[in-house]
């Protein structure tokens, strides 16, 4: 099909050329030959009056054009595919699309693992690809390349719908068997003892809890480093390292190592983790479902204020349901 002397099956191949910003890769992506991806690039040269994509020594690099046509091409592709896919009527019992959710393994546990359990009971044929966090985060949001995102909401991209799923706040986590530490932690302790921390991504960033004990002008000494937030609990059992964490983590966490769960000695805003889509998706019948479970899921989450009050452990959680 063509469009004022475009045709329009070359969109596909100029989205994955300005994206690759290669023959080759960009050839691959769309499952064609290397000389037919050449031919491709030859004709949209000729369509746009522009090289679009200039050699630049052993590289090539997009021209001033070429990057102006980066957002609205890929755009362009993200709402036919969102047009193409309406239906009438939506069956989840029927529906057998892969919908990719980019989350951390703090979210994961603490709520996804709920949404998944519902997603296998009531939509047994759909797949769900859990994608790990990462810097780039909103940009694939933006590119379409999952369909959600779940994010603190300091990380949100304005341009695209969003719902809070649940707050948190954060906590001391240490071992059971750290003789540094008594009943409460104070601020000068805290700074003296060995941390654990994540750093998420490539290349490895600081997390929201991070940017908010710097901003308080709180120095860490880091001694050992996670890519994910679960690992720390496990990594201090044995040391005198302490952890920040989040409570709804570090309460799970209590539940199968030998860790205790004490107030931070600092007043940090509360984490509120959000979902994101991309604006195109709103009104896919099957992202509507979803976001509907996962909103569900979310509403039945115990809040902030009922959340068990640090200090807390493994054995006095224990003690507890034996008494109860």
């Amino acid at each position: 099909m063509r469009f004022n002397r475009l045709d329009l099956n070359l969109l596909l191949a100029l989205d994955a050329l300005l994206e690759e910003q290669n023959i080759t890769r960009a050839a691959a992506r769309v499952n064609v030959s290397q000389s037919a991806m050449s031919g491709m690039l030859a004709r949209l040269r000729e369509f746009f009056e522009d090289d679009l994509l200039a050699a630049v020594g052993r590289n090539m690099e997009l021209t001033v054009l070429g990057r102006q046509l980066v957002g609205p091409v890929r755009d362009l592709i993200l709402h036919v595919h969102a047009t193409v896919g309406i239906r009438v009527s939506f069956d989840p019992a029927r529906e057998t699309r892969c919908m990719k959710i980019m989350v951390s393994d703090y979210a994961t546990e603490v709520f996804l693992n709920q949404v998944v359990a519902r997603v296998l009971r009531d939509a047994p044929n759909m797949t769900l690809e859990l994608v790990p966090l990462a810097d780039d985060a909103a940009e694939k949001l933006r590119r379409g390349e999952n369909d959600f995102l779940i994010i603190p909401r300091n990380f949100l991209d304005p341009e695209h719908p969003q719902r809070t799923l649940f707050e948190d706040h954060y906590c001391a986590v240490i071992w059971e068997g750290n003789t540094q530490v008594g009943d409460v932690l104070d601020a000068g302790t805290y700074e003296r003892l060995s941390h654990i921390a994540p750093m998420l991504g490539r290349p490895r960033s600081p997390t929201m809890e991070e940017l908010l004990l710097q901003a308080l002008g709180v120095k860490r000494r880091i001694r050992v480093i996670t890519s994910d937030f679960y690992s720390m609990a496990t990594a201090l059992v044995g040391t005198d390292l302490v952890a920040t964490m989040h409570t709804r983590l570090a309460l799970a966490c209590a539940r199968r190592l030998p860790i205790r769960v004490l107030p931070l000695p600092y007043d940090l805003p509360p984490l509120a983790e959000c979902l994101q889509w991309h604006r195109f998706q709103e009104n896919d019948p099957c992202h509507i479902w979803l976001r509907g479970v996962m909103l569900e899921v979310a509403r039945g989450l115990p809040t902030n204020a009922e959340l068990p009050m640090a200090p807390f452990s493994f054995n006095a959680i224990e003690t507890a349901r034996a008494v109860a």
